[in-house]
């Protein structure tokens, strides 16, 4: 409405007080009102004058702006009373629509509220009216006041105070209460219909660009035909962790994230001890029933690996290369690993050494090589930390190599650690580039391990690959008690060596064996012909540690094999004195300061078989039953119907002593895995 639709309706006569006049002056109401919309965005009332070229102007426009709201004020509140009515009508007259009765009486349709009586057009220029006298204003208040349905004796009605907001909410009723009467009734009719559910699940875009390396789950192989199993040791339990993190979350992990053997190491397992840093290794083999396929068993390989004394440790020489890019900003990320540091600098000796070096658009040294002595100078350094920019990785790799080499100590453990959610995105990106730097670098006895953290955008792939020619171990850490664990506990494992390149290598006797699968160990298969390979880099143990490695063989003349014998096949007899023997297993490592490899070798034989899976060690039935609940999530399809439950019922059977709760945590995470979405 404006000014000239006032006057004109300040002259209109008063209709008599009854619900036809009301029914006119609503007409009217709302055709200047829609008028008025077309020509301008949101109220057409003029605004409060702040100044005015003389009192007398100043005066007769803001009395103007007075009398306009007032009048607006009151065609708006008329409007919204009727909103209702108007929305009833157009469901009782839409095309197609049922009728609906109404209990007070016949409403007219919408069409008649659009041609009620309307006021014409004012002319394109009409001049202002004068301000009139007190008097007048409130003869000509009463009058338009009755022609918006006020009070019969004439008395304008007192008007609804309308804030902005609520006048903006009044506007918005009346534009949906006037719609076309079509549209009205086809949301009538779409009402009843149920809308589609909105996935509440769904991962942000930033999820599911996490990178892994994809390989085939490994193959049932003829003992005939492929007697020789080679594979590199590996103690890397980031697989796990990662998987940990996605069952929390209601989802599972990507397949190709799931490594059997990481989840298999990531346990504790009390298996017998080595008695010497110079033979650090004693296999103990046990020989089960598999619990998913009759007619088959388990050849279960367990390595423990020497415990150093803290006199017998060295000392270390850390370089921390952190990146600081701005994807590390979430609380998973630098800050977690800003406290996983923290943990790890009250582990170490006051004579070792830390240094901090920081990447993100370029790279810089934080902190230059500081004994642990002076430990507030190296925690004040993490303390200081701050996320932002991109991810110069590479560079930050060189810087930290430089500093580990300006204070590296033959006799010292010098590793580089590197903390990151894996997404170099600047700079040397190229794996083959970065592996040649790393594996350099091993050569002259600077080690590197990994710190991963995050998800959306890990790049696990690179990291294991970096991890593997650094001769150190890939850690990923989702909480606060993973850090604990890996930097804690596990300390010595993760940072001191008692072996390199360890690498295992069994022989199947096919007088007894038939066929065999290794479970797990995909990335870390090796050529026959690498086991006596010394200069072929294969995995390394940390002090403590221990590796579990598990076969599925079929005996030969079982009918459960799933590879034919060969037509044109020689069947040799075994000697007599390889009768008892399933296989024979040897195990070749290097002392962490020696480039010559030594050899242990223990045969496979039937004393050490148990007529049943409840006969057999605590901890040798719990690791199989984290085998079998990574392959479920891996989807291999070996296990037949072996489910979830029973990886519980196993799991459940042989927790034992569970001091930090990880055995209870694996079973809830089994629960969790049943009802996950993909």
């Amino acid at each position: 409405m404006i000014e000239p639709d006032l006057t004109r309706l300040k002259h209109a006569p008063v209709p008599p007080p009854d619900g036809e006049a009301k029914r006119v002056a609503l007409g009217a109401a709302m055709a200047a009102f829609e008028k008025s919309a077309a020509e301008a965005q949101g109220s057409a009332a003029p605004q409060r004058l702040s100044y005015a070229s003389s009192p007398l102007e100043g005066k007769r426009k803001m009395r103007q702006t007075f009398y306009f709201n007032r009048a607006l004020a009151a065609s708006i509140a008329a409007l919204i009373i009727s909103a209702p009515a108007a929305f009833m009508l157009s469901r009782n007259y839409a095309p197609g629509g049922g009728s609906i009765s109404n209990p007070v009486g016949p409403i007219s349709p919408p069409a008649e509220v659009a041609v009620a009586p309307l006021m014409e057009a004012p002319p394109a220029a009409v001049p202002p009216a004068p301000a009139p006298s007190a008097p007048m204003a409130r003869e000509e208040r009463a009058k338009t006041a009755g022609a918006l349905g006020g009070r019969a004796d004439g008395v304008a009605a007192p008007p609804p105070r309308l804030a902005g907001s609520i006048r903006k909410d009044a506007e918005q009723r009346l534009s949906r209460s006037i719609q076309p009467a079509q549209l009205v009734a086809a949301m009538s009719a779409e009402g009843a219909r149920s809308s589609p559910p909105i996935d509440t699940n769904v991962a942000p875009e930033s999820e599911f660009r996490d990178r892994f390396e994809s390989k085939d789950i490994n193959p049932v192989k003829s003992a005939a035909t492929e007697p020789v199993s080679t594979f590199s040791i590996d103690v890397d339990a980031a697989s796990y962790a990662f998987a940990r993190r996605a069952l929390n979350a209601g989802r599972l992990p990507p397949k190709d994230s799931v490594r059997v053997e990481e989840f298999v190491n990531y346990f504790p397992y009390d298996y017998p001890k080595p008695e010497s840093a110079q033979a650090p290794f004693k296999p103990t083999i046990t020989v089960t029933p598999s619990p998913w396929r009759a007619g088959k068993r388990l050849v279960h390989v367990a390595i423990q690996g020497y415990a150093l004394q803290s006199a017998e440790r060295p000392r270390a020489n850390l370089v921390f290369l952190i990146d600081v890019s701005g994807s590390m900003s979430p609380q998973d990320r630098l800050p977690l690993v800003k406290n996983a540091l923290r943990m790890l600098v009250d582990e170490l000796k006051p004579e070792d050494t830390v240094a901090v070096v920081t990447y993100a658009s370029g790279s810089g040294v934080a902190l230059e090589p500081t004994k642990v002595a002076d430990k507030a100078k190296i925690l004040a350094a993490i303390d200081a930390l701050g996320a932002g920019g991109s991810t110069a990785g590479a560079q930050g790799i060189q810087d930290a190599y430089r500093l580990a080499e300006s204070n590296f100590d033959r006799s010292a453990v010098n590793r580089v650690i590197l903390a990151t959610d894996g997404d170099f995105n600047v700079g040397v990106t190229d794996q083959s580039e970065l592996k040649g730097l790393i594996e350099r670098k091993r050569e002259k006895g600077v080690f590197l391990s990994i710190f991963g953290v995050g998800q959306g955008n890990y790049n696990d792939a690179l990291m294991q690959a970096l991890a593997q020619n650094g001769n150190g171990a890939a850690v990923y850490v989702d909480t606060l008690n993973e850090a604990r664990k890996a930097l804690v506990e596990e300390a010595s494992s993760t940072l001191f060596p008692i072996a390199k390149d360890v690498k295992i290598q069994v022989e199947w006797n096919p007088a007894r064996v038939s066929e065999y699968r290794l479970i797990g160990y995909e990335t870390r298969a090796l050529r026959r012909e690498d086991f006596n390979n010394d200069k072929v880099d294969a995995g390394d143990v940390g002090s403590g540690h221990r590796v579990t490695a598990i076969y599925e063989i079929t005996p030969a003349g079982s009918e459960k094999k799933l590879i034919d014998d060969l037509r044109y096949g020689k069947n040799t007899p075994a000697p007599a004195h390889e009768e008892s023997e399933l296989g024979f297993l040897k195990l070749r490592y290097k002392l962490p300061k020696e480039d010559a490899s030594r050899l242990i070798t223990q045969p496979i034989a039937d004393q050490q078989s148990v007529e049943s899976l409840a006969q057999a060690p605590q901890d040798v039935r719990f690791s199989i039953a984290v085998a079998a609940f990574a392959q479920l999530l891996k989807g291999a399809p070996y296990l037949g119907d072996y489910g979830y439950d029973d990886v519980i019922a196993l799991a459940q059977s042989a927790k034992g002593d569970d001091p930090f709760g990880y055995r209870a945590e694996f079973v809830n995470l089994a629960r969790l895995a049943k009802s996950a979405r993909p």
